[in-house]
């Protein structure tokens, strides 16, 4: 069954309860109509973006997605950069400002350029399955790209633009965040540092069947574990001479990770392990290479992993108690813990982006929808908003839902483009009148 429009819900509604929906203003009703009236044209810019490539290492198929979206954000008065970074391996980043009314507060915008889905992906092309639109970023984050749209045009329609202090960040890295990370989310953290509200158009996540709203995002690094041990023949195992060996320490540590470590909201995983009479990894850590006999004890041992947090105190806690843990060695064994540069950090759930979300589910009430409750953090994982949420109150998910991502047969909810671009669209218009 084909979804009804969202703004012939509302109108239906009206009709079987004006009080209810009396809260909607005039521009507020408007922004809505124009969104379900525009809903085919941002499924057609939808499938545009989506059949142009723009995995994170296509650098020039990147940038013309860059273009396809100046061409929407400049006709809505936006001033619009290409930011490109060699420096960092990666494509660049698209900035659009629009100045509004110097006292009301400063909204920044979050989307991304790039997919996970590189040119030699046999996953290339938009599908239009009913509601389901299929391809390659449909929902991520091509997908929250065309909800950002959507939801400028209808504000502009309505008169609420024009006064709108909005500042939108595209990053051409999301997926595979160039290096250094420091240089790469330079521009973004310095956009965090001047704005009141940040607001991430990374995909909606529904739970139960029932939409959530993202006031919290896990933090993303990658650690390594190396032991050293005596190199000696397997029969002196554990004496007093050959001591436990690199492997049986690399052992140790792990076991008392996952016995030692668990607490709420914390995961840690190792996803490479190798060990013996040599053992190294690759320059970028995601392979190794190890040899060795079963009558010889390994004098190394390495293991890779990931550490997600929530705040940057539990993300200091754990790290000392791994510190502790790799610091009690066994007999004759060494061992060090290192930490990538970089990496994601946490989005706490502040008080701040309680509040935001509060505002989104007056949004909710006053269209006749039902509440969002807060996401548990477990269930999305890191994102870009995570290098603002130290300078600024944020909300996540604030794009459609989508299933599949990051595989082939990613499929994006066509009806909620719709949904997620009016509630956009009503709650940047309230907070863009809010004195700062």
């Amino acid at each position: 069954m084909k979804s009804l429009p969202l703004a012939a819900l509302l109108a239906a509604s009206l009709m079987l309860a004006p009080a209810a929906q009396a809260k909607l203003s005039k521009a507020e009703a408007a922004m809505a109509k124009t969104v379900s009236a525009e809903q085919e044209r941002s499924i057609a810019l939808l499938e545009k973006l989506v059949n142009q490539n723009s995995g994170s290492l296509n650098l020039e198929g990147v940038e013309k997605v860059a273009v396809m979206m100046r061409a929407e954000l400049e006709p809505l008065g936006f001033t619009v950069t290409w930011k490109p970074t060699p420096e960092t391996k990666r494509a660049g980043h698209l900035i659009a400002v629009r100045k509004g009314k110097a006292d009301t507060k400063r909204l920044l915008l979050i989307a991304h350029l790039d997919t996970v889905f590189e040119p030699d992906s046999p996953f290339q092309a938009f599908t239009r399955k009913g509601d389901k639109g299929e391809g390659p970023g449909a929902g991520d984050d091509k997908g929250g790209m065309v909800v950002v749209v959507a939801a400028l045009r209808a504000m502009k329609a309505a008169g609420t633009l024009k006064d709108a202090n909005i500042e939108i960040h595209m990053t051409g890295d999301e997926e595979d965040a160039g290096d250094p990370i420091e240089k790469a989310r330079a521009d973004l953290i310095e956009a965090g540092k001047r704005s009141d509200v940040a607001l991430d158009f990374e995909g909606l996540v529904r739970d139960g069947g029932a939409d959530m709203g993202s006031v919290a995002r896990r933090s993303s690094e990658s650690w390594t574990v190396t032991a050293t041990g005596k190199s000696a023949h397997s029969s002196g195992i554990f004496s007093a001479a050959a001591g436990d060996g690199a492997i049986y320490e690399l052992t140790r540590i792990i076991a008392r990770f996952r016995t030692e470590l668990p607490e709420p909201n914390l995961t840690f995983n190792v996803g490479l392990i190798a060990g013996g009479q040599q053992a190294e990894l690759d320059v970028g850590g995601i392979r190794a290479t190890a040899s060795g006999k079963t009558n010889i004890i390994a004098p190394i041992a390495i293991a890779r992993g990931d550490l997600r947090t929530l705040s940057a105190d539990q993300a200091a806690r754990v790290k000392a108690k791994m510190a502790a843990i790799v610091a009690d060695h066994a007999p004759l064994t060494g061992a060090t813990l290192s930490f990538d540069p970089g990496g994601y950090p946490p989005m706490a759930p502040t008080d701040g982006n309680r509040a935001l979300l509060a505002k989104l589910n007056g949004v909710n009430r006053d269209l006749g929808l039902a509440e969002m409750a807060p996401l548990d953090p477990l269930k999305r994982g890191a994102g870009d908003i995570s290098f603002v949420a130290a300078d600024v109150d944020g909300l996540a998910g604030l794009g459609p839902y989508s299933t599949g991502d990051h595989a082939p047969g990613e499929a994006v909810d066509l009806p909620s483009i719709e949904r997620q671009a009016i509630r956009a669209a009503i709650l940047m218009s309230r907070l863009s009148a809010e004195k700062r």
